[in-house]
């Protein structure tokens, strides 16, 4: 029926892509939620998981080429193609702000800040 035919591979080493460094790549999906979730507490989580990847310049320069349309992307959180500063809960706002609202401040590269368009 088909003839299988067997060629013989060339194993060499290649460096790895980007995203196979990331700290939230586990192979399964499993963190998707954590980086798209509308809850303050699931983008703070996201946030500070970024803040320790060694590849988190890479994924925000490729987010910002994407114009990713929304979740958290190499530490910053994005909405429509472009990065929000903060983010508030639905509703009126409090008089004081809540401490657990506030989101930690990951730093963005100073060669991707010219690119960087906030909302």
């Amino acid at each position: 029926m088909f003839a299988i035919q067997f060629t013989e591979t060339d194993e060499t080493t290649r460096e790895p892509d980007w995203q196979e460094l990331a700290r939230c790549n586990d192979g399964t999906g499993s963190m998707t939620e954590l980086f798209f979730s509308e809850q303050l507490d699931d983008i703070a989580a996201a946030k500070a998981f970024c803040a320790g990847c060694p590849v988190k310049d890479d994924c925000l320069d490729g987010a910002l080429a994407r114009r990713e349309p929304w979740g958290v992307w190499g530490g910053q959180l994005f909405l429509n193609g472009k990065v929000l500063a903060s983010k508030r809960r639905r509703g009126r706002p409090p008089k004081v702000a809540r401490p657990e609202d506030e989101l930690p401040d990951v730093p963005v590269p100073v060669h991707l800040q010219e690119r960087l368009r906030t909302a």
